[in-house]
């Protein structure tokens, strides 16, 4: 953050050979007051909503128990109006009679219309399908169409339904998991396409400067931040760079660094430069930022021709590094630093001409790679050490992607993990 200065179906079992079991009288328990967070499992015993409308209650639903031993509660329905009335939050599963004729069906060719309704109704809960025996294509078309398993009416006993309610809400939780991971992982994949295609191309055609970049945003599992960068070269063969920082972390302000950047790109190749460009940006950030507080940081540099020479703006920004052979890296001047964009109205911004000479490497960074921790303590990085850190990777022998990324690894390495703030380095080479 700149400172104004620096996720088989499986039927289940009908064990062969079993002997019949007498059904017992169905329990039919009063309403159970809503429990909210049943659905997700919260540990609270299983709730069983039987929707089946033989006044006989020829259906004989025996008493279950869970995993655990512990009772599962049963609550009956005789129609759809009914149960959405008994659907609360802590019913886990619901074992529909498919016979059970929907809303308007006239015919018994509409009864999976009835699950399909139930389904609508209760798109978050498990649905066992109940049919008669051995009619197992009318079953698995109901797993088709969304119930988790199907059973046959007359084989029927505590230990299978039981069974069968605890498969059921397990299967939908998982089913539940996987969608929702599924879901996550595509809105993953759609952001870091957008975030991609928000990072910049450098439009350097034409020019003899090597040009790399590193972005490494502080926002967990992002791919963009508030820092920006650009470079492009104007039709006189000026090369122009920037590297800038929207204050905060969000996605609000990694929007307004883009915006920044694309505005900057714009007025760049309208021939503004230096104070022109800077006050005309401030204007953009003021009309963009969405509070008053939001700062940004920012450095230029517009580098000749030639290449030997370069106009320096800064906006509250550090001072870029450069390395020239035979000298010691170090910093550009900055003692005509203007302040932060939108911190001041009516601020200026000084364009100071530096010589860069022959030879050079140019580094602009953000201070996400300076405000490290070093060690255990609360000290910084700060420029002084990234200086010398730099100086003994070029001693090395290491230039272009190599030291960016060299630096950039150290400073995360003495900060004892992950840098937390925004991280973009821009190196510019200039061979002889």
């Amino acid at each position: 953050m700149p400172v104004p200065v620096p996720r088989q179906r499986a039927i289940p079992a009908v064990e062969g050979g079993q002997a019949p079991t007498v059904p017992t009288p169905p329990v039919t328990l009063p309403r159970q007051p809503t429990a909210s967070g049943a659905q997700s499992g919260g540990g609270g015993p299983l709730t069983l909503l039987v929707i089946e409308d033989d006044p006989t209650a020829s259906l004989g639903v025996p008493e279950l128990t869970d995993s655990a031993g512990k009772p599962i509660r049963v609550r009956t329905a005789r129609n759809l109006t009914e149960a959405e009335r008994l659907l609360t939050d802590d019913v886990h599963c619901i074992l529909l009679d498919l016979a059970l004729p929907a809303p308007g069906a006239a015919t018994d060719a509409d009864e999976l219309e009835t699950l399909r309704h139930v389904l609508r109704l209760a798109p978050r809960h498990a649905v066992l399908a109940l049919t008669a025996s051995g009619d197992a294509e009318r079953g698995a078309e109901a797993v088709r169409v969304g119930a988790q398993d199907y059973l046959f009416r007359d084989e029927l006993d505590g230990r299978l339904l039981g069974r069968a309610v605890r498969y059921a809400v397990e299967r939908r939780r998982a089913d539940v998991a996987q969608r929702k991971l599924a879901e996550s992982r595509l809105r993953a994949q759609e952001n870091a396409r957008l975030e991609r295609g928000l990072l910049p191309t450098p439009l350097l055609d034409g020019s003899p400067l090597r040009f790399a970049a590193r972005y490494r945003p502080g926002r967990s599992r992002a791919l963009l931040g508030g820092d920006f960068y650009d470079a492009v070269r104007t039709p006189d063969g000026t090369v122009h760079a920037m590297i800038g920082d929207v204050c905060g972390h969000g996605p609000d302000e990694a929007a307004l660094g883009v915006e920044l950047r694309i505005a900057w790109r714009a007025l760049t190749f309208a021939g503004l430069c230096g104070d022109e460009l800077l006050s005309t940006l401030q204007q953009v950030l003021e009309h963009e930022r969405a509070d008053d507080e939001i700062f940004a940081t920012l450095c230029t540099v517009d580098i000749s021709p030639d290449g030997r020479r370069a106009g320096l703006c800064l906006a509250g920004h550090p001072s870029p590094l450069i390395a020239r052979p035979g000298r010691r890296a170090e910093l550009l001047p900055y003692e005509d630093n203007g302040p932060a964009l939108g911190l001041l109205p009516r601020a200026r911004w000084p364009r100071r001409q530096v010589e860069l000479g022959p030879t050079w490497s140019l580094m602009l960074y953000t201070d996400g790679l300076i405000e490290g921790r070093v060690g255990d303590g609360k000290q910084r990085l700060g420029q002084d050490g990234m200086v010398d850190m730099v100086r003994r990777r070029l001693t090395e022998g290491l230039r272009g992607e190599e030291l960016i990324d060299a630096t950039v690894n150290e400073a995360r390495d003495l900060n004892g993990g992950d840098l937390t703030d925004d991280v973009a380095v821009v190196l510019l080479d200039r061979g002889n």
